[in-house]
């Protein structure tokens, strides 16, 4: 396990914010919904979820910034660092009854993510990483999966929901063509939770597209630390800005990005 004091204060934040996160599940029709777009639901317990990890952060780490999936943007007097933070990953999953969501922190210093930490309060898995220090989950280091052959692997992706129906039919094409070449493809709803099973090696390579940064900028790092790679989902650098993401190791990771460019 990493016990670097940076990494107590994530998941001490993110414990605490679980907390409320399990007891609600277990109280899912009872939650006070509210409708932020098509398809796309928010809960209270997604805000108060988010209050936690700000507050708790901002105690440990004062002038580091934000982006956070419900506040937006806080700038912070540190120009330096900037936390990326989903507070519910997998928001329909939790509406739903479906214990696959998860709490999604990344902290970027300098243009690079540093640390990474995905916890599933439902679970109590609990996934973390440092630049350099490896990937964990729940104690124990891990690694991507060693298959080389697409046809051996399982593949998760993300459907885009109703409210990105834009970019369906070009996910249609690349779900097409991998299909043609994947052992089995799966989509758990929760981009967070689809790149730490990659980096633990329960998934052999994912791809998505219209993702924000707090969806996968832990995810990201749990990967490379894992010993996997990820690109955007055109092979590019900039995943925290195109919104595009293809993981997995280094064999899975060059076959997938292949059919997603033939789609």
């Amino acid at each position: 396990m990493i016990n670097s004091a940076l990494m107590n204060v994530m998941t001490a934040a993110a414990i605490k914010a679980g907390r409320g996160l399990k007891r609600d599940f277990g109280e899912v029709e009872n939650l006070q919904v509210s409708v932020k777009g098509p398809g796309d639901f928010v809960t209270m317990a997604d805000k108060k979820s988010e209050k936690i990890l700000f507050e708790e952060l901002s105690k440990a780490r004062p002038g580091y910034g934000f982006v956070l999936e419900e506040g937006g943007v806080v700038e912070g007097s540190d120009k330096s660092h900037v936390w990326h933070i989903d507070p519910l990953d997998g928001t329909t999953n939790f509406l739903h009854g479906l214990p696959i969501f998860a709490i999604s922190i990344g902290l970027e210093r300098e243009g690079q993510i540093v640390a990474a930490l995905v916890y599933n309060p439902a679970t109590d898995d609990l996934f973390v990483a440092e630049k350099g220090a490896g990937a964990y989950y729940n104690n124990r280091r891990i690694r991507v999966a060693v298959r080389r052959d697409m046809a051996e692997g399982l593949i998760a992706t993300g459907i885009p929901p109703l409210a990105n129906a834009k970019i369906h039919p070009k996910f249609k094409a690349e779900l097409s063509s991998v299909m043609t070449r994947a052992g089995g493809v799966r989509r758990f709803g929760a981009a967070s939770i689809d790149l730490a099973y990659v980096a633990a090696g329960r998934f052999d390579g994912y791809w998505e597209r219209g993702l924000k940064s707090w969806d996968m900028a832990a995810g990201l790092l749990l990967v490379r630390e894992a010993g996997g790679y990820v690109s955007d989902a055109d092979g590019g650098p900039n995943m925290l800005t195109t919104g595009g993401v293809c993981a997995g190791n280094e064999f899975i990771h060059r076959q997938l990005l292949d059919l997603l460019k033939k789609a």
